[in-house]
Formats: C-alpha cells, sequence, structure tokens
C-alpha cells in the first residue's frame, strides 16, 4: 500500500497596497502595506485602531521588482535597533511592530511583521529566526535561544548587535582590500583596449605610407590591434564565459571554493590580510558565542561557517572534533598551523583562567586593527604602483608607436 504524503501549503505571495482611511481621531490618513490579500490589510489595518475606506493593490513597476533586497547591513541595523528597544524596557512583539513598519525596504517589512506574526502566535523567538536561515543563521538563532532559556535576551541581543556590527566593519575592509587591486587591473585593461582599438589604427595607416620596414616591437603592438578589432566578440564571450563558469563553481562545488580560498590566502600582501581577517573572525565569534553559555563544541560549530574562509572552515571543524575527544583548543589551533602563535597563547591562557571568552575577544580586537592597518599601508601602497602601471603600459605602445618615426629620421 503506497504512503502518500501531504505536502506543504507554500506560503502566499505577498503584495503592496496602498490604502486609505479613518483613525481614531477621525483624521484621514494613507499609505502601503505589504500582505498577501486585500482582507489581511484589512484585517491589519483595524487592529492598528485606522477604519479602511479603500484599499487597492498597487501595480507592479515596469522594469524589475521595484524592492531592494534585503542586505546585510539591514539585519545589522535591525539587530541594534532590536537590543536598544529590548533594554529601554519595549516588549519584544512591540519592538518587532515598531521597526517593522518603520523600515523603508518593503521586503525587510515583510520579514519582520512575519516573524512579529509568528512570536505573537506562541512561537519562540529562535524558533521564529530559524524559518528564515538565508538571514538569521545558526550562530545568531543559537545566541538568541540562549538569550531566551537564560532569561537575559537582551544581554544576549546586544552581543548579537555588537558582534553583527563588527562584523560588518570588518567585511567593509576586506572589500576595500579587494578593490584596490581589481580597480589597477581594470584601468589598465580599460586603457590598454582604448588604445589598441582607436590609436594604434591611426599611426597603422601613417606607417603603411613609409614603404620600409617597420621594427619587430610596432608590428606585434599593430598585430594585436588588428587581432582585437577582429575578434573583439570572441574576447567579449571569453571573459563572459569564464566569469560565469567561476560563478558557478563558486556556488556549486566546495572543492572548487576551497581551490580558491587556498589560493587566495598564498597571495602576497592581500593573502596576508585575508588570513588576519579570518583569525579575527574567528576570535570575535568564538568569543561571542561562548560568553553567551553555549558549550565549546556547539560553539565551534557555529563558528565555522562565520570565518569567510573555506580552509578555516574546515580546520574549524576538525578542531570541532577534536575537541569533542577531550583535547584542549589551544592545541587544536597548533595543530590545524593556521592560526598566529600569539591567539594561540591567549587562548591557552584563557582556557587556564576560566577567561577563554575575554582573551579571545582581546585578540579578536588586536587582529581586527592589523586588518585597518594593512588596508590602509596597502592603498597608500597601490595609489603609486597604479601610476606605475598604468603609465608603463601606454609608454609602452607610445614607444612601439614612434620607433619607426624616430627610424625613419635617422634614415634621413
Amino acid at each position: 500500500m503506497a504512503v502518500t504524503t501531504a505536502r506543504k501549503p507554500k506560503p502566499a505571495k505577498a503584495h503592496t497596497f496602498a490604502w486609505e482611511g479613518i483613525d481614531r481621531r477621525g483624521n484621514r490618513v494613507k499609505g502601503d502595506l505589504r500582505a498577501p490579500s486585500v482582507d489581511l490589510v484589512r484585517a491589519d489595518l483595524r487592529r492598528q485602531g485606522v477604519a479602511p475606506t479603500k484599499v487597492r493593490k498597487k501595480a507592479p513597476p515596469l522594469f524589475g521588482t521595484g524592492e531592494r533586497r534585503i542586505t546585510s547591513q539591514d539585519l545589522t541595523v535591525f539587530s541594534r535597533q532590536l537590543a536598544t528597544m529590548m533594554s529601554a524596557g519595549v516588549p519584544l512583539v512591540q519592538a518587532f511592530e515598531i521597526i517593522g513598519r518603520g523600515h523603508e525596504s518593503p521586503a525587510m517589512q515583510t520579514l519582520l511583521l512575519a516573524i512579529k506574526q509568528d512570536i505573537e502566535s506562541g512561537t519562540a523567538m529562535a524558533a521564529a529566526l530559524r524559518k528564515y536561515p538565508r538571514y538569521f543563521d545558526a550562530l545568531v538563532c543559537n545566541l538568541v535561544a540562549a538569550g531566551e532559556s537564560a532569561g537575559v535576551l537582551d544581554v544576549l541581543l546586544d552581543k548579537v548587535a555588537s558582534y553583527k556590527e563588527k562584523t560588518e566593519s570588518l567585511k567593509g575592509k576586506i572589500k576595500k582590500a579587494m578593490f584596490y587591486p581589481a580597480a589597477v587591473i581594470l584601468v589598465a585593461i580599460v586603457v590598454t583596449v582604448v588604445i589598441l582599438l582607436f590609436v594604434i589604427p591611426q599611426f597603422k595607416a601613417l606607417f603603411s605610407s613609409f614603404g620600409a620596414d617597420l621594427p619587430a616591437f610596432t608590428l606585434v603592438v599593430i598585430a594585436l590591434s588588428d587581432l582585437l578589432w577582429e575578434y573583439w566578440w570572441a574576447l567579449v564571450l571569453a571573459i563572459g564565459g569564464v566569469a560565469w563558469g567561476i560563478g558557478r563553481l563558486s556556488t556549486g562545488s566546495q572543492r572548487f571554493r576551497a581551490l580558491i580560498d587556498r589560493l587566495v590566502l598564498k597571495l602576497p600582501i592581500i593573502g596576508t590580510i585575508l588570513r588576519k581577517a579570518a583569525v579575527a573572525r574567528f576570535a570575535r565569534t568564538l568569543a561571542t558565542v561562548f560568553a553567551a553559555g553555549v558549550p565549546l563544541v556547539e560553539a565551534l560549530d557555529s563558528v565555522a561557517g562565520a570565518t569567510g574562509n573555506s580552509v578555516y572552515g574546515q580546520a574549524v571543524q576538525q578542531m570541532r572534533e577534536d575537541v569533542a575527544t577531550g583535547q584542549s583548543l589551544q592545541h587544536t589551533m597548533r595543530q590545524s598551523h593556521l592560526f598566529p602563535h600569539m591567539v594561540i597563547q591567549m587562548t591557552a591562557i584563557g582556557e587556564e583562567s576560566g577567561a577563554l571568552d575575554d582573551m579571545l575577544a582581546k585578540a579578536a580586537d588586536f587582529y581586527e586593527e592589523e586588518v585597518d592597518n594593512a588596508v590602509d599601508s596597502m592603498s597608500s601602497l597601490l595609489e603609486p604602483l597604479i601610476m606605475v602601471v598604468i603609465g608603463g603600459l601606454v609608454g609602452a605602445l607610445v614607444v612601439a608607436m614612434y620607433l619607426p618615426i624616430f627610424k625613419l629620421a635617422a634614415v634621413v
């Protein structure tokens, strides 16, 4: 006898509705609200003390969805707002209502109001957040669950907000570090392509009237210009295909992502910055989770996905297995050969003194500052390097074009 399983109904899609109504004071009010249906909009307005007179579905924009996606910055600001309201004594449901209604992003409004409805129906906040793993990872959910079970949710929410603020700040520094090398390469490529496409052909027409043999360097540059003019479409397709392939492999293949992460860590300057950033995120995350009372083995499980690099993530997973067998944390860190000696020693002191979270937080502060200083130093170094690279490329192309003129002048 076949056993059939009932499929879970898909959640109704929310739409944006424009509404008008009269509040309790008799004033006419209007606004926008996202909900799956008109009836739910009217019911929600009545709960707020508004008698709806007109509710209509807004037409979607001509191009795209017209809605900004929820970003990590949105979630960070929400975490701080919620922690501030909870510490001020605002009830949890009311805090979600205030933040959700006042958020400028419709997508964020929908998310927060949906979580509010779950909490109103009796669901714990951690369980409500776990329904949206795309926005709230296991680490945040574990911290919230620990706060709820211990009755100190406001304290744990403040830790979550501080953690996300420091993490976002570190992400910004890493993006800044990666931007400058990309900018150097992009500007150099654009300048070279412009010269090859629009400047070199003018010199080629001039040289054709000389009736003399051209220098080898000049012939190579002219051949590159002709090749680019004839096969520019193939170059565009190749670049697009490579970019698409790397993107697909990065999201779909763990081995490829691990290979890229391993190669990036070996790059000069940038690799050092990324290593320090991974160590800082490891220390900051573990300090935050362990301070919340989460057992070390469970804490390491949450930390593995927060390091920002699969090489460190795999190492932390191995450390978790070793710690579960009774080994000390500092010993497993030393075996991984990925953590600086200073961090290992601070971890050992923290384990012996019972202040592991404090020592890891101090290590995180130190390496976050190290990342900041390294990014500033690299920025100062790359400013003249950009001039040297672009000047060298342009200079080489100019010399290639003027060599025949010099040769002709010498013959004359």
